[in-house]
């Protein structure tokens, strides 16, 4: 299909057979992000293979670069000659985060505590995202902030001289807006403490150690995790080798559950018990999946994910999982509208808030494949009978690459085609989705 840069790129996908083959799936998103940042401001060299080369990462690699950091690429390893903490320049033009929301948090996180001043940006999708989440702990530590209404880019923050290290009690399960407070707490003097009442995302406090971070662990009164970060450390670069990310596995991974006869091998996925809700998911539908050669790199538990196709079965997915797979809910809603009976998901205000309203989309687009769907406050209830819907619709992806690719994915099981409006958005997380899913089978184009 002819295309240029700047056209949308329609993706049309088509009912294929049973999926066989093995691959490995993108780095980790959160891992690479973080790499980036704290070999950044670490003092000596990281070495980092398996970074994920989407579009996200790279505005971080951009980033950094543009407060100091040297960062090139030498064949499959990326170099990073850190300038320390205290070493991080200003920038000189606006810091443009695309369509990445990590970048985007994390970053203001780290700038806010220094002694200069910010401009940041974003694509269409990014300015509706609200930052208000983050300006509120870091106002507190001393970053003043100018914005549009409701906390949204363009958005300029002067970093406080003297920061003030605080102990914060995240009103949201919010691993980016945790993140984003302990990389302010680097540059603050004493101890900043996060507590967290529902436990999320850790790539952060793993990789903060592994740095040369002080970084503690333990309970509040009420059973909260309380993590205290000791301000002013000294980070040193370090070798990272990035596990393949989950997030991104999920979708040849639900793609193969719904083609029986699938048989197919994801190598080398980060299993994180943090981040691995939608493994414990598909097993509740019914879906024959096997953890093999498990290991630990790098401090991340890994594993090979053998996955074979089969009939699926509704659930109910209860609200305290959502942090371990917040991102993973579009996709595994395909996986429901093709299960035996309903499948509610609780508790997913959090995804109104990602990059799209996920939670409308999802619902919007499965209506127009054929597939009975209710929201009912924050939860999606899908009723699946059994078989693949029917398909045959456009889908609306509204700047969203999860929502492009997992109906891209729900297109492979039904009896007519499914069309996305626009690809080109899938090269934020997962650039090679489409050839690495056509590699298993798949019928995209």
């Amino acid at each position: 299909m002819k295309h240029t840069e700047n056209a949308p790129l329609s993706l049309v996908s088509r009912l294929t057979g049973a999926l066989r083959g093995t691959v490995t799936p993108p780095g980790d998103k959160s891992i690479s992000h973080r790499s980036i940042m704290l070999g950044g401001i670490a003092v000596g060299r990281t070495r980092v293979r398996g970074l994920l080369e989407g579009e996200d990462v790279l505005s971080t690699v951009a980033a950094l670069q543009a407060l100091g950091a040297k960062i090139v690429k030498e064949g499959d390893v990326w170099i990073i000659d850190g300038v320390g903490l205290e070493n991080l320049m200003e920038p000189t033009s606006v810091l443009d985060m695309g369509n990445s929301g990590t970048s985007a948090r994390l970053l203001i996180g780290l700038l806010g505590v220094r002694p200069f001043t910010s401009f940041f940006t974003g694509d269409a999708s990014l300015c509706k995202r609200p930052m208000g989440r983050v300006i509120e702990p870091l106002s507190q530590m001393g970053a003043t902030f100018m914005s549009r209404a409701g906390g949204r880019f363009p958005l300029a923050v002067r970093g406080a001289a003297e920061p003030t290290s605080i102990t914060y009690r995240l009103p949201v399960a919010s691993a980016q807006v945790k993140s984003a407070v302990l990389l302010a707490g680097l540059s603050a003097e004493g101890v900043t403490t996060v507590i967290e009442p529902v436990p999320t995302r850790d790539p952060t406090e793993r990789m903060l150690r592994a740095f040369g971070a002080t970084l503690t662990i333990d309970k509040t009164e009420d059973g909260a995790d309380a993590i205290h970060l000791q301000g002013r450390p000294h980070l040193t670069g370090r070798e990272i080798i990035v596990p393949a990310d989950i997030s991104s596995a999920a979708f040849p991974l639900v793609a193969a559950c719904l083609r029986e006869g699938s048989k197919v091998m994801l190598m080398n996925v980060g299993i994180n018990e943090r981040r691995a809700g939608i493994l414990l998911s598909l097993q509740e539908m019914g879906a024959v999946i096997l953890l093999e050669n498990e290991r630990e790199v790098c401090g991340e538990p890994v594993a090979d994910i053998l996955v074979r196709g089969g009939a699926l079965k509704g659930v109910t997915i209860p609200s305290s999982r959502v942090p371990s797979m917040v991102d993973e809910y579009p996709v595994l809603a395909m996986a429901a509208a093709c299960a035996e009976g309903p499948s509610r998901f609780i508790g997913l205000g959090e995804l109104r808030v990602k990059e799209s309203d996920r939670l409308m989309l999802v619902a919007e687009g499965l209506q127009a494949c054929g597939v009975a769907v209710e929201i009912e406050g924050d939860d999606l209830i899908i009723h699946g009978n059994g078989k693949p819907p029917r398909g045959g619709a456009t889908i609306t992806t509204a700047l969203d690459h999860r929502i492009a690719m997992s109906f891209l994915v729900l297109g492979m099981a039904t009896s007519e085609p499914i069309a996305i409006d626009d690809g080109r958005v899938i090269a934020t997380s997962f650039p090679k989705f489409v050839t690495m899913m056509n590699d298993l089978g798949a019928k995209i184009g």
